[in-house]
C-alpha cells in the first residue's frame, strides 16, 4: 500500500476502540504495518473479557493492510517490552510508537481513594514511560549499530492535563506529566534520530460521553449530516503525519486537536519578573506579586471550575 507512512511499522496502544482505533485504521490506510495493542478493559480499567483489537486487525486486513494483535498491559514492564518485541518479530522493525491507552476513575480529590490515584497514574503515566523506554532501547541499539531509524513517538496528553479538570485530579496529573515527559524524551532521544511529540485531543469517546449529560450532548454527532467536529477520526491525520519521515524537524511539542483545528500549546516558560538584586522582605512582596500577575498572561480556566 502507498501512503505517507508506507512500509513503516507502528504500535498503537489502546487501539481497540475510540481514538486509538482510528489511529490504527488511519496508519494502515497510509501504508503502515500496525501492531494493535488493547487489553479489552472497561472504562474504569477493569478487564471486560473482550478483544476489540482483533476486530480492528480484521478490519485492517479486510482493507488489504497488515496488522497483528497484542494484548499486553502497557504499564507492566515485561508486557511493554513484549509489545515492542511483537512489532520487531512480526514486521522486522519498529518505527513509530503511539501511546494512547488509558482509562478514568473520576472523583473529587477529597473523595479519591489511593487505588483510584495509583491505577490511573500507573496506566497513563507509567504506561507511556514503559513502552517508550523499551522502544528507545531498541532505537539506541539500532543507531549504535549503524542502522539509525527515523523513529517517532506520539504521546497522548489532554486538555485536562494542560489546564486542569475538576473531578479528574488523577487523570489531569498524569496527563500533565505526560506532556513534560514528552519534552524530556525529545531532548534525550534527539541523538538517536528519534522525535517525540504529544497531542491533546478533543473527541467523542467512551471517556467523554460518560462524563455527564451536558458533556454527552456537546459530544453528540450532528443529526443534519454536517461536519462532525467530535468524530475521533479527526484526530488521527496529525498523528499519522507526526509518525512520518516528513515530520523529522518537529519534536518536543504538544498539539491540541479538535475537529478541523490544530494548534500548538506552549509549555511552562518564564514570564514577567522583578529583580531586587537582594533578598526580598516578605512584607514588601504583596505589591510586587500583584504587579507581576497583572502583566502576566491570564491562565486558561480549569475545566468545570466555577
Amino acid at each position: 500500500m502507498s501512503g505517507i507512512v508506507a512500509g513503516r511499522v507502528v504500535i498503537v496502544t489502546g487501539a481497540g476502540r475510540g481514538i486509538g482505533r482510528e489511529h490504527a485504521l488511519a496508519f494502515a490506510a497510509e501504508g503502515a504495518k500496525v501492531v494493535v495493542n488493547d487489553i479489552g478493559a472497561g472504562l474504569d480499567g477493569s478487564l471486560a473479557g473482550e478483544s476489540p483489537a482483533e476486530q480492528v486487525v480484521a478490519e485492517i486486513k479486510a482493507a488489504g493492510g497488515e496488522a497483528v494483535v497484542n494484548g499486553d498491559d502497557v504499564a507492566d514492564w515485561a508486557g511493554a517490552e513484549n509489545l515492542v518485541r511483537t512489532a520487531i518479530d512480526s514486521f522486522g522493525a519498529l518505527d513509530i510508537l503511539v501511546n494512547n491507552a488509558g482509562f478514568l476513575r473520576d472523583k473529587m480529590l477529597v473523595s479519591m481513594s489511593e487505588e483510584d490515584w495509583d491505577n490511573v497514574i500507573r496506566v497513563h503515566l507509567k504506561g507511556h514511560f514503559a513502552t517508550l523506554r523499551h522502544a528507545a532501547a531498541y532505537w539506541r541499539a539500532e543507531s549504535k549499530a549503524g542502522n539509525p531509524r527515523a523513529a517517532r513517538v506520539i504521546n497522548t496528553s489532554s486538555g485536562a492535563g494542560l489546564y486542569g479538570s475538576v473531578g479528574q485530579g488523577n487523570y489531569s496529573a498524569a496527563k500533565a506529566a505526560i506532556a513534560e515527559l514528552t519534552i524530556q524524551a525529545a531532548a534525550e532521544m534527539k541523538a538517536y534520530g528519534v522525535t517525540v511529540n504529544a497531542i491533546a485531543p478533543s473527541a467523542r469517546t467512551r471517556m467523554t460521553t460518560s462524563s455527564g449529560d451536558a458533556m454527552a450532548a456537546q459530544m453528540a454527532a450532528p443529526e443534519d449530516g454536517s461536519f462532525d467536529a467530535m468524530d475521533p477520526a479527526n484526530v488521527s491525520p496529525l498523528v499519522v503525519w507526526l509518525g512520518s519521515v516528513e515530520s523529522g524537524s518537529v519534536s518536543g511539542r504538544v498539539f491540541e486537536v479538535e475537529g478541523g483545528i490544530v494548534s500548538v500549546t506552549d509549555g511552562w516558560q518564564r514570564s514577567i519578573k522583578r529583580d531586587k538584586g537582594a533578598r526580598w522582605d516578605p512584607a514588601e512582596l504583596g505589591p510586587v506579586v500583584e504587579d507581576i500577575l497583572a502583566q502576566a498572561p491570564t491562565p486558561m480556566p480549569v475545566y468545570g471550575a466555577r
